[in-house]
């Protein structure tokens, strides 16, 4: 009776799909013939609709701190795909879209590349399995899709973006490099800083990821500049926000570092965020920006509610 126990509990364990509250969490794996490296998350909410189109829900994995254990930023992604304190799982709960986190790495041993915020380190990647983790995260959506279409769930082939913090960043930056994948991107909490669309500011070039100066010799394509003027984003800062990534190596060098102080400000609120804020409008991007009053490194309801809402206001299908 005990070996019948314990294999029913083995299986259980092993198993990739995982009856979640409020929905399922499937664990996939990559095979060897699929285009990208890492394993993904996806969260399937209770009530997804099998009879119209659904946008699937991108929330970027960001571990808060470098290991060599891809396990332990599985553990966190899982959360990230699982608990509605994080952004896209309670809006994929609230729309009923299904979320998928990436398992991506952020290595104590080369930790400089900060892969969770899509930093030039890793996009300076080649040969490896780092190498366009950009593109890697869009054939991740596109084998969820698959997964998806034979349980008859049906999606945009535009993608719902969220995050905070890094993965706030990685959101921004992604929205940037692929502005014809993204429907409508939301994200906060990221250093006050934006990534500029324009390849100067005050006759300096601006390089990836302070802007769009060198994409096309990072990513061989060009900036597509009026997609990205088009696409919905929400940005936001809490006043009282004291995270401050740009002082640090991991985020940024030292020749970054220093034409963020001098272009955009050392002072991250308010001086740095409103002058990105500034640039972005007088470039008229299609971007909506809160700052929030009592509000330190944190996504409390009120910006749950209000991003909510923009999702609401700028997808098709509601």
């Amino acid at each position: 009776m005990k070996n019948i126990l314990f294999v029913s509990l083995l299986i259980i364990l092993m198993s990739g799909c995982n009856k979640s509250i409020n929905g399922e969490v499937i664990f996939v794996e990559p095979d060897l013939d699929d285009l990208f490296n890492y394993p993904y998350f996806l969260f399937i909410p209770n009530g997804v609709s099998e009879d119209k189109m659904n946008y699937l829900i991108i929330e970027p994995n960001n571990s808060g701190f470098a290991d060599d254990d891809l396990h332990k930023h599985k553990e966190k992604a899982k959360r990230i795909a699982t608990l509605d304190y994080y952004l896209g799982n309670w809006i994929a709960r609230k729309l009923t879209y299904p979320l998928i986190v990436p398992v991506f790495p952020r290595t104590e041993s080369d930790w400089k590349t900060y892969t969770h915020a899509l930093d030039r380190d890793v996009m300076l990647q080649k040969g490896n399995s780092l190498e366009r983790l950009d593109n890697q995260l869009i054939n991740m959506c596109l084998d969820a899709e698959g997964k998806l279409k034979e349980r008859n769930v049906k999606i945009e082939n535009r993608y719902i973006l969220t995050g905070f913090s890094a993965s706030g960043t990685f959101v921004n930056r992604f929205t940037l490099l692929h502005p014809d994948k993204v429907q409508v991107a939301a994200a906060g909490g990221l250093n006050g800083l934006l990534m500029l669309p324009m390849d100067s500011l005050e006759n300096e070039p601006l390089r990836y990821p302070i802007g769009t100066g060198d994409l096309i010799q990072i990513t061989g394509s060009d900036f597509l500049r009026d997609q990205f003027f088009n696409t919905p984003q929400f940005y936001f800062m809490g006043e009282l926000d004291d995270n401050d990534a740009v002082p640090y190596d991991d985020a940024f060098d030292l020749e970054e570092r220093d034409q963020i102080f001098r272009l955009l400000g050392e002072q991250m609120i308010p001086a740095r965020w409103v002058k990105c804020i500034d640039i972005y409008n007088e470039s008229n991007v299609n971007t909506l920006f809160k700052t929030y009053k009592n509000v330190g490194h944190e996504h409390p309801e009120v910006v749950k509610n209000d991003i909510l809402d923009f999702l609401l206001l700028n997808t098709n299908l509601n």
